[in-house]
């Protein structure tokens, strides 16, 4: 997959704080790539970097192999975080306005923005003020305004900040139709939930250094703990008189007649071995591995823990956990 941005070595200080500390990331061509970190880490800095905003101290920024111009900043669509309409122009006339920014012809502006007013069920507003539409209408108004000019390079900083779960689907529904339409998209967001449905990569930055990236696929399974839960019944004894040192009953919960075990294989064993052992003892109902989610790993990587790790004992109910370690 071709590469379409290519940070290089970014570095980016201000008085008594270093934003960006030397970061490198790849963004592959037509691809939904997540930038993620916890607040203050340097996303922001390092898009408004992107956006020519302000410049880096050292470093460089490629779009499609060329170091990065003024000219550029027609094939890059931003929404930031910060949202801002003219609130007392009509919501159409503003529009039309902004588009033109991007180099569309106002003919041609109205007729593109008209199609996604209706798609958006914001027709009805054209031609009210913008003070009178609601938060949600107005950061609607604003993701069209994004992406109208189909730039090659779409920058989305926190865009379901604000919106109810309808708008969230419907937005994420465009996002990903943008990106099948040949758009890469670089999405700064806290949502893990988001990142899982919509990412194909992710970089992940901490206290101005780039401490992750790659594909989300990947990074899930490099953070797999060997982790695999069972539902068993008619368990003929305990599980650990049935199993050796190779693995290790992390949780039990009994319920319905069933038996669901969370067993840690602990050294090179195999799963085949795990399930050798276990069906002379009991019936099999179920067996998978239990994979981390980006919100897991994002906070092992911040934290130095997963989450189970933190809050170990503190949330169990005695009743129907047999077994934490």
């Amino acid at each position: 997959m071709n590469t379409l941005l290519h940070a290089e070595n970014i570095t980016k200080e201000y008085t008594n704080h270093r934003a960006l500390s030397n970061v490198s990331m790849h963004v592959p061509e037509q691809s939904i790539f997540g930038l993620l970190g916890p607040n203050g880490a340097g996303k922001t800095t390092l898009i408004r970097i992107i956006n020519q905003i302000i410049g880096p101290d050292r470093g460089k920024v490629f779009l499609d192999n060329e170091r990065l111009k003024p000219k550029h900043v027609r094939q890059i669509g931003y929404l930031p975080e910060e949202r801002g309409l003219y609130k007392k122009m009509k919501l159409g006339e503003q529009a039309i306005y902004l588009a033109q920014l991007k180099g569309l012809k106002a003919g041609d502006a109205k007729i593109m923005l008209k199609k996604w007013f209706e798609k958006f069920d914001l027709m009805p507003w054209w031609n009210k003020k913008v003070e009178e539409l609601s938060k949600g209408m107005a950061q609607k108004v604003q993701f069209i305004i994004t992406v109208l000019h189909k730039p090659r390079l779409l920058i989305f900083d926190e865009p379901f900040s604000g919106f109810d779960p309808i708008n969230v689907n419907l937005l994420k529904e465009e996002i990903l139709k943008l990106r099948d339409d040949g758009a890469t998209i670089i999405f700064s967001t806290h949502n893990m939930g988001s990142v899982e449905e919509l990412c194909d990569h992710i970089a992940l930055i901490n206290k101005s250094e780039k401490i992750l990236e790659g594909t989300v696929s990947r990074i899930k399974k490099d953070h797999a703990r060997r982790i695999y839960e069972t539902e068993l019944i008619n368990l003929q004894k305990p599980l650990d008189n049935i199993l050796d040192q190779r693995f290790r009953v992390v949780k039990t919960k009994t319920h319905d007649g069933l038996l669901n075990a969370r067993i840690k294989i602990i050294d090179d064993s195999s799963t085949n071995e795990l399930i050798q052992l276990l069906l002379p003892e009991a019936g099999l109902v179920s067996f998978k591995e239990i994979t981390p989610s980006m919100n897991d790993i994002f906070i092992k990587q911040v934290t130095g823990k997963f989450p189970a790790e933190q809050n170990a004992n503190s949330n169990n109910n005695p009743s129907d956990i047999v077994s934490v370690q």
